[in-house]
């Protein structure tokens, strides 16, 4: 399993061997939408929401352009971009109880 970080930059890096190695975006030119992002993960608006647990009015409400991302959740998006199935991966696990 790839261990990613994001850094404060916006950037994400692969850890290896302690050391960061930058990921080439896998992105197009130009912004990435929201709407973008859920179609090239090929869910629904349900699907995707219940995936990044957050309700899908939340969804609606980006990819309607009414609100925009801020703070974690554009961070989880950045991280959703660069690799969807490592971060629903990690979602759809429950905590371990320390």
């Amino acid at each position: 399993m790839k261990r990613l970080r994001l850094k404060a930059d916006g950037r994400i890096v692969e850890l290896r061997d302690g050391q960061e190695f930058p990921l080439a975006p896998e992105m197009p030119t130009g912004p990435l939408t929201v709407r973008d992002l859920r179609r090239r993960t090929r869910l629904t608006q349900l699907e995707f929401a219940a995936k990044l647990g957050v309700p899908v009015e939340t969804i609606r409400n980006w990819e309607q352009g009414k609100r925009a991302p801020r703070g974690p959740a554009r961070a989880l998006l950045a991280v959703v971009a660069h690799s969807p199935e490592t971060v629903f991966a990690a979602l759809a696990t429950e905590p371990s109880a320390a």
